[in-house]
């Protein structure tokens, strides 16, 4: 089955495809198009660094949730109920009470985008979502399970990968990793309403879904010192990997049957 890579940069980010298909060149390419577009469309719509996006008119005070589109809608209700799921360790309202989703848009985009691909026929494909994976329920066995997770260094410093997963003969189809080495201080605390300052330096969540993985990875991170409890005690089926700020490597009872001996 021929293979195809793309590259996508939406969102500040690289969005990287990967995959097999048996379509012809000119439907795939059809089909690609469509899952970009809803990449494209969710960061014209909530991005804030775009000031004519809805999202920065309602930063402003220049439109309001009632006249929104329902799409808007929906992310602050998901928004809402992640927020119940993490105990409050995820939320979309930043330290200066601005609605901001990012935390959330990127992989509700991602997992549509991968539905737009299954729903036309491309079956066997990975998204890198700038570094959070979302594998596809009919990916092919052997390497393309296998997912590096890197060190939490800027990739300035010496980069490389701190483990390498095997997803093989599992029913997880996601990997997600929240810290601040390559991005900075972006993820705030939102039960101190204040930027974190996390006794972390990266949190890596392995989910059947890259939503939930996501979402996990930003929460535990926020949590610091508390991520052990919210990993442990909810009711979503993940692993995950913590490191702090010495080095030292956390994990949860599972993850270690995913690591790859090799």
């Amino acid at each position: 089955m021929p293979e195809f890579r793309h590259i996508e940069y939406c969102m500040g980010t690289a969005f990287q495809y990967w995959g097999r298909s048996d379509l012809d060149e000119v439907e795939l390419q059809k089909v690609l198009d469509s899952s970009l577009a809803v990449l494209h469309h969710a960061d014209e719509v909530f991005s804030l660094y775009k000031p004519d996006s809805p999202l920065s008119k309602l930063a402003r005070g220049e439109t309001s949730m009632t006249v929104l589109a329902d799409e808007v809608n929906f992310v602050w209700e998901q928004c809402e109920y992640w927020e119940k799921e993490t105990n409050g360790w995820f939320s979309a309202m930043t330290p200066e009470n601005t609605f901001d989703p990012s935390g959330l848009v990127k992989a509700l985009a991602t997992e549509q985008a991968g539905m737009i691909l299954e729903e036309n026929g491309v079956l066997d494909f990975a998204i890198n979502a700038g570094g959070d994976i979302r594998l596809s329920k009919n990916i092919s066995s052997g390497l393309p399970k296998r997912i590096a997770i890197s060190k939490p260094v800027s990739i300035s410093e010496n980069s490389g990968a701190i483990t390498v997963l095997d997803l093989n003969n599992s029913d997880f189809f996601a990997v997600a990793t929240s810290g601040t080495a390559e991005r900075g201080n972006h993820i705030w605390n939102p039960k101190q309403k204040s930027f974190v300052e996390s006794d972390l330096l990266q949190v890596t969540v392995v989910a059947h879904d890259i939503i939930t993985a996501d979402v996990f990875a930003t929460a535990a991170f926020a949590a610091g010192r508390d991520a052990g409890k919210l990993l442990s005690d909810n009711q979503h089926r993940l692993e995950a990997l913590v490191i702090d700020l010495e080095g030292n490597t956390f994990a949860t009872t599972g993850f270690q049957n995913l690591v790859s001996p090799s």
